[in-house]
């Protein structure tokens, strides 16, 4: 019985890397912060900048399609795209462990070894799925970035209400 020594570590630690890079916030320079002293004066209404980073919905489902959780960080939603990068971490690790298990049964000759490839593959299909919903959700978030924050939802007496402040002209 021949295993191949390090697989394990070097997936271990290149998924390790890869969590960290992800949940780790990027560093701002002081160029980079935006001046927001600076308005736009139009006749008699005065307009501040518009001085958020936005990210395109496309660009947002390609990156959590590439690594589930960027997408996430990238529209202001750290949390959701932790948990994505948690969900990541444990088919792939779960995956990769259904698979070895797959190689011993495989070399001891049992007869469980069918179910221990429907095992691997439904891991498989998960961390596969995962990618997906990632990049989707990105894909929404990004989309609803404008959406007001002022809306509210509340519960009435006979259903459910809705409150969106209407500006004054």
């Amino acid at each position: 019985m021949r295993r191949n020594v390090g697989t394990l570590e070097r997936w271990t630690g290149s998924l390790l890397g890869a969590v960290l890079l992800a949940i780790v916030p990027s560093v701002h320079l002081s160029a980079q912060v935006p001046d927001t002293a600076r308005v736009v004066t139009t006749g008699a209404s005065v307009v501040a900048l518009d001085t958020t980073h936005r990210i395109r919905p496309m660009g947002a489902f390609w990156r959590s399609l590439l690594l589930p959780g960027w997408g996430q960080a990238e529209t202001g939603r750290p949390v959701t795209g932790a948990l994505f990068v948690a969900w990541e971490g444990v088919t792939a690790m779960m995956t990769l462990k259904a698979q070895q298990e797959t190689h011993y049964l495989k070399e001891s000759g049992s007869t469980n070894l069918g179910a221990k490839r429907q095992e691997v593959q439904d891991w498989l299909v998960l961390w596969i799925f995962n990618h997906l919903f990632s990049g989707a959700e990105a894909f929404v978030s990004a989309h609803l970035m404008d959406f007001p924050p002022e809306l509210k939802v509340r519960v009435v007496p006979h259903g459910v209400g809705f409150s969106v402040p209407v500006p004054r002209p």
